[in-house]
C-alpha cells in the first residue's frame, strides 16, 4: 500500500522545472539569479573596483558616476532601451528595433521569452545595458562633468549600446550573418572600450599625466571589488543561455578558468618585466581574463578557455603599457586595453576554439575556422567603427549642451567636493 501511494504521488506530482504553460521554473529562478549577479557586478563590483583605483580626492565622484548611471539606465532600458534593443523593426529591422515594446508595452506576467517570463529576460538584459556605461567611466574617471556624465550615457545607451544590442542579439543583421557572441564580447567589452578610448582622447589628459605618478589610493578596496566582478561574472556568462542547462554549466566553467589563467599569466608578466608582481596586476589580469571569455564562453570548451585567458594575460598587459606608455593616452583605469582589446581578441577567438576540430581544445561547434574568423572580424570591425564615430559624435554634442570637463581648478581640488561636496575620507 505503501508503494502504491508513493508511486501515484509521483505521477501525480508536476515536475518543478516546468508546466503546462511552456515556463521553465528552475530557468526561470536560474535567470533571476544570475540578473541579481550581474546587478552586484556594477552595484558594488565595479564601483569599489574603480573607487580604488582613482585618487582618494576622487573615489566619491566614481562612486557616485556608478550609483546614478544605474539607476538612469534602468529607467531609460524601460521607457525606450528594451523595445530598441529587442523589439520588431519593421524594415529597420537589421539595423534597429521598433517602438512596439517602448514603457515595455506588451511585457505582461503571461508573456514569455523562450521558458523564461519577459519580464526577467528584459530584468536581465537590462543589467547589461547598465553595467556597459558604467565601464566607460574609466576611460574620462577624474576629470568629467557630473552633468556631462549622464547627458552623455543616456546618449550613448540609445545610439550605440541599444542599435549594436539589436545587431547582434535582437535579430538584426550581425546576428543573421552569423557572428558568435554569446555573453557580450561585442555588444559590451569592445562597445565599452572603444568608447571610453574616444572619451579620454576628446577630453584629454589628467593635469599632470604622464609625468606625474597617479597610483591608486586603496588597493584594498579594489581587490574587494575584482572579487565581487568575478563572483557576479558567473551570472553575466552563465545567464547568457538563458536556462538552466549545459551551455550555462560550461559557461561558467570557461569563464572561471579563462579568469584564473587571465590574471595569472598577466601576475608572471609584470614579474618578467618588473621584477615583481602587483596586487594591481592580478586582478586587472583577471578583468582581462573575464572580458576576452566573454563572447567565447558558451561556445568553447575547458581546453580553449584556458588558451584565451592565457592570450588574455599576455596581450592585454602589452597593449596597456602601449597605450599609455608609448601613445601616452590617459584612459586612466585601463579599459580600452583591458575590455577593448579583450573583446576584440576573444570575439576573435571565439570562431577558432568554438570549432570541434582540435581535439582537447575544441569547443561544440561544426563550423569552418577560417569562415567563422572572417564573420567574427566583420563584426568586430562594424563595432568599432560605429562606437568609435557615435561617440565622438555624442561627446561634442555634450560638450556644447554643458561642458565635458571640469577646469583646472576644480580638477586639482577633485570631483567629490566640486560635484558632490563631499568627502571620501573625514580623517
Amino acid at each position: 500500500m505503501k508503494g502504491f501511494l508513493t508511486v501515484a504521488l509521483m505521477l501525480c506530482a508536476s515536475p518543478v522545472f516546468a508546466n503546462d504553460t511552456g515556463i521553465s521554473g528552475a530557468d526561470t529562478a536560474w535567470i533571476m539569479t544570475a540578473t541579481a549577479l550581474v546587478l552586484f557586478m556594477t552595484l558594488p563590483g565595479l564601483s569599489l573596483f574603480y573607487g580604488g583605483l582613482v585618487r582618494s580626492k576622487n573615489v566619491l565622484s566614481v562612486l557616485m558616476q556608478c550609483f546614478a548611471i544605474t539607476c538612469l539606465m534602468s529607467i531609460l532600458w524601460v521607457v525606450v532601451g528594451y523595445s530598441l534593443a529587442f523589439g520588431d523593426g519593421g524594415s529597420l529591422n537589421p539595423f534597429i528595433g521598433g517602438l512596439d515594446n517602448v514603457l515595455l508595452a506588451g511585457v505582461l506576467e503571461g508573456t514569455l521569452s523562450g521558458t523564461i517570463p519577459e519580464s526577467v529576460f528584459a530584468l536581465f538584459q537590462m543589467t547589461f545595458a547598465v553595467i556597459t556605461p558604467a565601464l566607460i567611466v574609466g576611460g574620462f574617471a577624474e576629470r568629467m562633468r557630473f552633468s556631462a556624465v549622464l547627458l552623455f550615457c543616456a546618449a550613448w545607451l540609445i545610439l550605440v549600446y541599444a542599435p549594436i544590442c539589436h545587431w547582434v542579439w535582437g535579430g538584426g543583421w550581425l546576428g543573421e550573418l552569423g557572428v558568435m557572441d554569446f555573453a557580450g564580447g561585442t555588444v559590451v567589452h569592445i562597445t565599452a572600450g572603444v568608447a571610453a578610448l574616444v572619451a579620454a582622447l576628446v577630453l584629454g589628459n589628467r593635469r599632470g599625466f604622464p609625468q606625474q605618478a597617479m597610483p591608486p589610493h586603496n588597493m584594498t578596496l579594489t581587490v574587494m571589488g575584482a572579487g565581487m566582478l568575478w563572483v557576479g561574472w558567473f551570472g553575466f556568462n552563465g545567464g547568457s543561455a538563458l536556462a538552466a542547462n549545459g551551455d550555462a554549466g560550461m559557461a561558467m566553467l570557461a569563464t572561471h578558468i579563462s579568469a584564473a589563467a587571465g590574471a595569472f599569466t598577466w601576475m608572471l608578466m609584470e614579474r618578467i618585466r618588473f621584477g615583481k608582481a602587483s596586487a594591481l596586476g592580478i586582478v586587472t589580469g583577471m578583468v582581462a581574463g573575464l572580458g576576452t571569455i566573454t563572447p567565447a564562453s558558451g561556445f568553447v570548451g575547458p581546453g580553449g578557455a584556458l588558451l584565451i585567458g592565457i592570450s588574455a594575460g599576455v596581450v592585454c598587459f602589452l597593449a596597456t603599457i602601449y597605450i599609455k606608455q608609448r601613445l601616452k593616452i590617459d584612459d586612466s583605469l585601463d579599459v580600452f586595453p583591458v575590455h577593448g582589446v579583450g573583446g576584440i581578441l576573444g570575439t576573435l577567438l571565439t570562431g577558432v576554439f568554438a570549432s570541434n576540430a582540435l581535439g582537447v581544445f575544441s569547443g561544440q561547434e561544426e563550423i569552418s575556422i577560417v569562415s567563422q574568423v572572417s564573420t567574427q572580424a566583420i563584426g568586430v570591425v562594424a563595432t568599432v567603427v560605429y562606437t568609435a564615430v557615435a561617440t565622438w559624435g555624442i561627446l561634442k554634442i555634450t560638450d556644447v549642451a554643458v561642458g565635458n570637463r571640469v577646469d583646472e581648478d576644480q580638477e586639482q581640488e577633485g570631483l567629490d567636493l566640486v560635484s558632490h561636496n563631499e568627502r571620501g575620507y573625514d580623517l
